[in-house]
């Protein structure tokens, strides 16, 4: 069956990637700028979000008096319910609008907030984070669409490189944040600043965001089936909850790795058959339509691998610092903290030099400083000084931050103007994916490795630098393909 537009002829994947919708040429200067502040504030609250209450978990597990296996799902719930749910709510942005899905998404995410700050048990707590990560997948999975239609063709790199520099920013400021308020105060205090965030967020996107073209499908034609969701929830969950099963189960957890193993297995062939159902849809909740783009699938496999680098080194670094080099928690988050000042510098050079240089060529420039950072921070020596460790840590930033915009503006240029929803979700799925994974290695590596003498982090460090070189590599083949 046929689907109409409002206010725009049909499109489908194939059509030129460029095609201009009424509408999409950008806001006016002050709305843009206002719009602008809406999604990156809403940004820089979810991003920091998944990560804050990492550090709280022990005080979590004391005041509920649970184990550790059971806190650790106040992490996982927010982590799995925004992963599954990113495509869907992308779907659904495309027919009743990306500013309808994200001010829900934000306003879902307030709510639950304040639900999980009163949560009178660890249970009443999981179902509250779950919540915000549904709330969260509503904001991250049409942010790009919405950038793509707040600024104009000819500064659309500069929009994407103001998102890429919060997002990356944020995802490793979590745990200098988190150390900062959990030592003024206790563990609801991390949740406290999500409502009136989250609510000054709703009340300004109101005001300012844009509408965007909205597809229309005949009466009784549904966005995507019941089995559609359920697969793609059970392909992501279960591929997630087994790949941290089996990083976390050490040797003797025959039964743990057992697990582990049945439910990625089961993740796998439930992905396959959902992939295949996918391929035969003309607009596809997995967008395998957008994957059979060259550009847009090395630039996929790109992201995938670098967040994977920058996770595994991240996660490493407090441990490397605090055990191996003897570093106070106060030195080791003032130490991290050049990482994403470095991101937050190098962000606005590279939205400038989108345009003028080739995508390809600054994201596989950003790898190769990146995996240079990683290594060189893996041959730190014995009694490395604060500069030794600075100087590298803002070599990793910079060379993160020279990648992301150029690569994310890709992604987004590449996508055709009607399916922008599933472009900006894709975004979002190739970020948690590789944070995932990057999580996952390093569990591993812990278990291998399980004394205190830096080994289990140089090797996270080593490998990191080969995922980004991957990243780098994946980027560079960029070059041959026709420019976006």
């Amino acid at each position: 069956m046929q689907e109409s537009v409002e206010k725009s002829p049909p499109m489908t994947a194939t059509d030129q990637p460029l095609a201009r919708e009424p509408g999409a040429d950008g806001l006016p200067a002050g709305r843009r700028a206002r719009a602008m502040l809406v999604i990156l504030l809403g940004l820089a609250v979810v991003v920091l979000d998944s990560s804050l209450l990492n550090l709280a978990l022990p005080a979590i597990a004391r005041a509920f008096q649970a184990d550790a296996s059971h806190t650790i799902w106040v992490v996982n719930a927010y982590q799995i319910a925004t992963l599954v749910m990113l495509l869907p709510l992308a779907a659904v942005g495309e027919r009743i609008g990306y500013r309808s899905v994200y001010l829900w998404g934000m306003g879902l995410f307030a709510l639950a907030s304040l639900g999980a700050i009163f949560a009178p048990s660890l249970g009443a707590l999981i179902a509250a984070r779950a919540l915000q990560g549904l709330g969260a997948a509503g904001v991250l999975s049409v942010n790009a669409a919405l950038v793509r239609f707040i600024f104009p063709r000819a500064q659309l790199g500069r929009g994407l490189a103001l998102n890429s520099a919060v997002v990356a920013s944020a995802s490793v400021a979590g745990p200098t944040v988190a150390a900062a308020i959990l030592s003024a105060g206790s563990w609801p205090w991390l949740l406290a600043p999500n409502v009136p965030l989250g609510l000054l967020t709703l009340w300004l996107g109101r005001k300012s965001l844009p509408e965007t073209p909205r597809l229309v499908a005949e009466p009784g034609v549904k966005a995507f089936s019941t089995l559609d969701l359920v697969l793609n929830m059970a392909m992501f969950a279960l591929v997630f909850l087994g790949a941290d099963a089996l990083g976390v189960a050490r040797k003797d957890q025959t039964g743990s790795m057992l697990m582990g193993a049945l439910m990625l297995g089961a993740g796998l062939l439930i992905g396959a058959w959902h992939l295949v159902r996918q391929s035969r849809k003309p607009r596809p909740l997995f967008p395998v339509d957008l994957l059979r783009i060259p550009v847009f699938a090395l630039s996929m496999a790109s992201s995938v691998n670098a967040f994977c680098a920058q996770t595994l080194a991240f996660l490493a670094l407090p441990f490397l610092l605090l055990e191996t080099y003897g570093r106070s928690a106060l030195q080791a988050g003032l130490l991290l903290t050049a990482w994403p000042l470095a991101i937050v510098t190098v962000a606005p050079m590279a939205g400038w030099m989108i345009g003028r240089y080739p995508d390809g060529l600054l994201g596989g420039l950003g790898m190769a400083v990146f995996a240079a950072g990683l290594w060189l921070l893996a041959l730190l020596p014995v009694q490395p000084s604060d500069l030794d460790v600075i100087w590298r840590m803002a070599l990793c930033g910079a060379g993160f931050a020279l990648f992301q915009s150029p690569n994310n503006h890709t992604i987004v240029r590449s996508t055709p103007v009607l399916r922008s929803g599933a472009g900006s979700a894709m975004l979002g799925t190739a970020r948690l994916t590789g944070q995932t994974m990057g999580a996952v290695i390093l569990a591993t590596l812990f278990a291998l490795w399980p004394g205190h003498d830096g080994t289990a982090e140089m090797v996270a460090l080593v490998g990191a630098g080969g995922f980004a070189a991957v990243a780098g590599v994946c980027s560079s083949l960029r070059i041959r393909q026709p420019r976006p």
